[in-house]
């Protein structure tokens, strides 16, 4: 079994946000799915060849995203090879990713969360970047919404993570990190 976590807050204020990209991305992966509450976050089952797949959307804002991760790792006993974080990243360009394992929390505060929560830091990340504008408070901009041409982008880069997410259920951490993480 596997679990794929997207970050981001709920609620309509934050939908579109560089935060939630997590969410969006999950959302766009799995379509207009009926998702389910439990453990204080969206969660919904599928099967990727043929192996079970629990995708969760953590309802307790990006600062105790831990917390509800915590509950579902314990309650379905997933191995922490078997997990994968779907983040927002200040520091990679803009509509730019990479696959990272056992890295810090490198300032974010939900992957700083599910660290604090787990004991660990040896989990897989999929960081998608949104840049950084030094301009702008950070909370103020990873509180933005995406312009247009920034969503189209991401949009344009949803089938990657879409291959992404079923390589990792399909053939794990090594091999799909070997794979995304190569200059293109």
């Amino acid at each position: 079994m596997k679990l794929i976590i997207g970050l981001g807050n709920p609620g309509k204020d934050y939908q579109n946000t560089r935060h939630n990209v997590g969410f969006l991305i999950l959302d766009n992966y799995l379509g207009n799915v009926d998702w389910k509450e439990k453990f204080n976050a969206l969660y919904f089952e599928k099967r990727i060849n043929s192996e079970k797949v629990i995708f969760v959307k953590p309802l307790t804002f990006m600062n105790l995203s831990g917390n509800a991760v915590v509950k579902y790792i314990n309650y379905y006993n997933v191995n922490i090879d078997d997990i994968l974080v779907i983040q927002d990243d200040l520091d990679l360009p803009f509509s730019t990713y990479k696959l990272k394992k056992n890295s810090s929390a490198g300032g974010h505060n939900g992957i700083k969360s599910i660290i604090n929560c787990l004991g660990s830091q040896d989990f897989l990340r999929l960081k998608i970047g949104v840049s950084n504008n030094k301009s702008i408070d950070t909370k103020d901009y990873v509180l933005g919404r995406f312009s247009k041409e920034e969503k189209d982008k991401l949009d344009s880069l949803q089938k990657t993570f879409n291959e992404i997410i079923e390589s990792f259920v399909i053939v794990g951490i090594s091999k799909t990190m070997n794979i995304y993480n190569t200059k293109k």
